[in-house]
């Protein structure tokens, strides 16, 4: 099924290293809008039922064992109905050499013809899997991505509120950042929400009152990483008096991503306040509570108990 990102085949070609035995007018730039294939056996034969043209056509032994047993006009009618349509591309796996009809009918409708040395199942699988990451459901979002103590934590707020000066701080103390100002989210296959930062401004952050700094040079490669899975997003916010802030954590909160639900917190900021501490301590608390164990509950319950007793 189509969906409504895209990914250039030019891509496709550098990241699996393909051949190009025959580039298409501009191939290169060709949008792929679908993480399926086509094994076009059938095609071949002349059956174009639910045929999808936006599908990238692969033709492995398989295949290429059937057209072996055709003569040479009967190869030229499949390869001509097959790429008369607007598919875009064609991948050879196997390092198989292109019969002379495929490469004919491909300069004739101006087709781009691939090649892979891998087998067909390792490519296809590989392939599958890049396009599945590639055309993932994705957002931008304004925040501060940080790995700490190996949770994926999502600092949030409105400007000027202290995420990337919280964020220096955590640092320090040997923790890891993802992105600064703009984090980029997509939904992988397995269902689950990784965060990296925008090329543009990859290891950079902005602290007002110094401007920009390059965080890789500053603390060194350990500071930085490429991509985190999120489990967790911190909303900070200025401290607002009369306002009830949650003290026990008795009722899980969760914030909606790409239709994706992550535990969230809201953490009131005024001075005094080690937010650094706090987002440690919250870190390491939805680690814990990941694995079963809530203080919060687990304290309530020893109330009740201990004033079940006295009241017997």
């Amino acid at each position: 099924m189509a969906q409504g990102y895209s990914v250039k085949l030019g891509k496709i070609i550098e990241e699996f290293h393909l051949e190009v035995l025959r580039g298409g007018t501009d191939y290169e730039s060709c949008p792929l809008y679908t993480v399926d294939l086509n094994r076009p056996g059938l095609p071949l034969t002349g059956f174009f039922d639910y045929f999808d043209e936006q599908r990238l056509l692969v033709i492995g032994l398989v295949e290429t064992t059937y057209l072996s047993g055709l003569s040479a006009e009967q190869r030229r009618e499949s390869f001509e109905r097959l790429l008369a349509r607007p598919v875009p591309g064609l991948i050879i796996t196997r390092g198989i050499e292109p019969f002379p009809e495929c490469m004919e009918m491909a300069e004739k409708y101006d087709r781009t013809v691939l090649r892979t040395q891998e087998t067909t199942s390792v490519f296809t699988s590989s392939l599958i899997g890049s396009l599945r990451l590639h055309l993932a459901p994705r957002i931008t979002c304004s925040g501060v991505m940080l790995e700490v103590y190996g949770e994926g934590v999502l600092i949030q707020g409105e400007s000027g509120v202290g995420k990337s000066e919280v964020a220096i701080e955590l640092i320090k103390r040997g923790h890891r950042i993802i992105a600064d100002d703009a984090v980029d989210i997509i939904k992988d296959n397995s269902g689950k929400l990784v965060a990296s930062s925008p090329e543009l401004i990859r290891h950079y952050m902005e602290l007002r009152g110094i401007g920009v700094i390059d965080v890789r040079r500053l603390f060194g490669m350990g500071a930085i990483k490429d991509a985190q899975e999120i489990d967790l997003v911190i909303n900070l916010e200025a401290w607002k008096e009369g306002k009830v802030y949650d003290r026990l954590g008795m009722d899980s909160t969760y914030v909606e991503i790409l239709d994706t639900s992550l535990p969230s917190l809201t953490i009131p900021v005024k001075p005094g306040r080690n937010l650094a501490s706090i987002l440690e301590v919250a870190a390491m608390n939805n680690r814990n509570r990941k694995m079963g164990h809530n203080a919060a509950l687990e304290l309530s319950q020893r109330m009740d108990n201990h004033f079940q007793q006295i009241s017997e």
